[in-house]
């Protein structure tokens, strides 16, 4: 069985928008996919947006970031279980993330 990580994509202004009551409900339902039972970690990542450090002529350059053209975010991670990545997007299509985010697949690298 190989691993994937789900990650997950938004804009942290519509979860922002909720009222306390929809941001329970939200949160309820991304507690019940977390015991789904091909989940193995998940991971809520801090609002701040974080660093990047690039090479730049040779030399680690660090700069506030990751800034894109989106005004969508990486916001956590899932580590699942699955077969292959068609069984891993299986597994995601029930996601309550899909209802105004965007998850990307991508299989962990096995040595």
């Amino acid at each position: 069985m190989s691993q994937f990580l789900l990650l997950l994509h938004a804009d942290p202004t519509v979860f922002q928008k909720l009222s306390p009551e929809q941001r329970e409900k939200t949160v309820e339902k991304y507690m019940a996919w977390t015991k789904k039972p091909f989940a193995v970690d998940s991971k809520r990542l801090a609002a701040e947006p974080g660093r990047v450090i690039r090479a730049s002529n040779g030399q680690p350059k660090v700069t506030d970031g990751p800034y894109s053209e989106t005004k969508e975010v990486l916001g956590g991670f899932y580590l699942i279980e699955a077969a292959s990545y068609e069984d891993a997007v299986k597994k995601a299509m029930d996601h309550p993330h899909l209802e105004n985010g965007t998850i990307e697949v991508r299989e962990l690298y096995r040595m």
